[in-house]
């Protein structure tokens, strides 16, 4: 894509601009762009691609309103590179501090050079405009009603609907501020390899107990897990303390047989592993074979010697010659509304009807993890999310079928509910939905 008209582009911008048009140009996934683009980027130079191709997905909207104002024109009649520079100007200028605007503007400039060299002037005269007139537009936004309130924080309006409705406008807003601000950066410290006193010893961050998680670290500040001789030991394992709690709550004890629906990529089956303290077993369950093999790897790496895999369809009857299981995690794919800071693009793929097909799934997938649950067992739903279709709506149906399942309780459930919804602004990890089951 690039040319030597572009060789005294700053790497970490040149990436960014890579990253924002794979997302919103070939419908790649903003992590996985970020790695495949990454190269031989230094530490720094990464953090700030990851901090500057981040915030441009998350913030389009808002992004787009600017580029509308200042150019007189509509998004949609520019060309995509030209689309891509100024979103990713426009994000040094106006959202991140620390960027000086003679370097956002020329860097711009040059990078429109790369692939439509005869728009540099557009680019060039909008990019000055902003320094005059970005802070004024965008001060000129509110979160008054959920429209706004899109455009404010830069989701769809049919999700800012969603949250105004469902929790309250008071809440909706302090969420919205919350999903654009830098995700929590936590660790499980896998107690199969290593003590949590060795890992806080060996990270090059300090690092905090995660309240109530006896192997969660919590860190203060940035910290590059899978470059770490710690990851390639298997003794941790990047994971926010939301994800941390479904396992934690299932709580299997050494010598019983567990039960891992939808389980790669392998974090809370590790998990799961380690809380029996490899004594017992841990069925993990995927689909995909290519997926099922990561997670085989995943098992090795961490030392989960107590973990198998089995490649099967978990929407589907499970096979009666596995026999019946103490306690089963069904943690089914959903639409990832409580993980809008650390995956930014998720906010653009997800759409009510797509909502409405995963409960579907969801459903479908608990109502076979149920089956697989022996008498006085018990089953833990969980979901990284934060509607009510996926949440309590589930659990009401599949309470009002299953009559031989009862709500089970745990420390932190909603005042009145045997359920928890995890939300950034009051928890400050992922949103998550955890709900906890017996068998009769």
């Amino acid at each position: 894509m690039a040319t030597a008209l572009g060789a005294d582009v700053s790497p970490a911008r040149r990436c960014a601009y890579r990253v924002v048009r794979r997302v919103f140009e070939q419908g790649a996934y903003a992590d996985r762009a970020m790695h495949a683009e990454t190269g031989n980027l230094d530490a720094r130079e990464r953090s700030f691609a990851m901090a500057l191709s981040y915030a441009t997905v998350q913030r389009r909207a808002t992004l787009d309103h600017v580029i509308e104002q200042l150019a007189g024109r509509s998004v949609g009649k520019l060309e995509p590179p030209v689309i891509a520079t100024l979103r990713v100007g426009l994000t040094q200028l106006l959202l991140l501090g620390g960027v000086a605007e003679h370097a956002a503007v020329d860097e711009s400039v040059k990078l429109c050079k790369l692939d439509a060299p005869r728009a540099a002037g557009l680019v060039n005269a909008v990019m000055r405009r902003a320094t005059r007139d970005g802070t004024a537009i965008m001060a000129a936004l509110d979160d008054s009603t959920p429209e706004r309130a899109a455009l404010l924080h830069s989701i769809p309006v049919w999700l800012a609907r969603l949250w105004f409705d469902e929790l309250g406008a008071d809440q909706a807003r302090a969420l919205l501020v919350a999903v654009n601000q830098p995700a929590e950066s936590a660790l499980r410290v896998n107690t199969l390899v290593a003590t949590v006193a060795e890992v806080r010893a060996r990270l090059p961050v300090p690092a905090l107990p995660a309240p109530g998680l006896p192997y969660g670290l919590v860190l203060d500040g940035p910290f590059d897990a899978h470059g770490s001789p710690l990851w390639a030991r298997g003794a941790i394992m990047p994971q926010s303390r939301g994800s941390m709690i479904p396992a934690h709550v299932l709580a299997p004890q050494p010598g019983e047989r567990v039960l891992d629906l939808c389980s790669a990529p392998g974090a809370k089956a590790t998990q799961l592993a380690a809380l029996i303290v490899d004594d017992g077993a841990v069925v993990c369950v995927e689909r995909n074979p290519r997926r099922a093999d990561g997670l085989g790897r995943t098992l090795r790496r961490m030392h989960a010697d107590a973990a198998s895999v089995r490649v099967a369809d978990a929407t589907e009857p499970l096979d009666p010659a596995w026999g019946q299981f103490d306690r089963v995690l069904v943690d089914p794919p959903c639409s990832g509304l409580g993980t809008l800071q650390s995956r930014p693009d998720i906010r653009w793929r997800t759409s009510p009807e797509r909502i409405a097909e995963t409960a579907a799934l969801q459903a479908r997938i608990l109502q076979c993890g149920a089956a697989a649950v022996r008498p006085g067992g018990m089953i833990v739903y969980s979901v990284c999310t934060i509607t009510r279709r996926e949440g309590p709506t589930i659990v009401e149906r599949f309470l009002a079928d299953n009559r031989d399942f009862t709500p089970d309780p745990f420390a932190g459930c909603d005042a009145g509910t045997s359920h928890l919804q995890l939300l950034p602004h009051v928890d400050g990890t992922d949103g998550f939905f955890i709900a906890r089951f017996r068998r009769r």
